[in-house]
């Protein structure tokens, strides 16, 4: 329940800093090139609803750290591997040795703060869940402290590089399953990754 009233308190203040720009202003975001706030309004839709963990995509599960936490729930979930997008900070100390060898883990150590550049673990955690979901059997948990931002950046930007996603159905893709809500600079991250693979698609 704290998450949920987390959540709404988000939505909240995110609705009162957009207040001066009506919907008439935006219109809908743009596949090719989205602005910040097209993208912000777009994640800004729906209900602040998630769960401790949510399947996103087939045998991708994106949560928080409660779950991370639990051994047992990760068992009956049927989880083989675990990407820790806040490895090391104050909610996520789990490790290598806390999962034994039972399941495969990586951690990257990112901050939830607009100047941290996470775009630096884009392709090596877009790696780690692309091997993961092409294992037999195998299913991931995709992590931070809220499953909100860090780990909900990760997973878009694997989308974008094995799916070949724009940012844009990424995020539409996710949001029908768990409300994200990415720093403003992941999304600057993103939306220059995505740049990149368009570029790199249209040579």
């Amino acid at each position: 329940w704290l998450l949920q009233i987390w959540l709404s308190a988000v939505q909240f203040l995110l609705r009162k800093s957009n207040a001066s720009v009506g919907p008439k202003d935006l219109g809908p975001p743009s596949e090719d090139s989205p602005s910040v706030q097209d993208l912000e309004q777009l994640l800004n839709t729906g209900s602040p609803s998630c769960h401790h963990a949510d399947e996103v995509w087939p045998n991708l599960f994106l949560g928080d750290h409660v779950t991370a936490h639990s051994r047992f729930d990760l068992w009956k979930m049927g989880i083989s591997h675990v990407l820790n997008a806040a490895h090391g900070t104050l909610f996520c100390q789990e490790s290598h040795e806390f999962y034994g060898t039972t399941i495969e883990y990586h951690g990257v150590p990112a901050h939830d703060l607009p100047n941290f550049d996470l775009s630096l673990y884009f392709y090596s955690s877009a790696e780690f869940i692309h091997k993961a979901l092409t294992t037999p059997g195998g299913k991931i948990f995709v992590h931070c402290a809220f499953g909100i931002s860090r780990s909900s950046s990760l997973v878009l930007a694997y989308l974008m590089i094995y799916h070949h996603f724009s940012l844009v159905k990424a995020i539409q893709t996710v949001k029908e399953h768990r409300w994200i809500f990415p720093n403003r600079g992941f999304l600057k991250q993103l939306q220059k990754l995505d740049l990149q693979l368009r570029n790199k698609m249209n040579k």
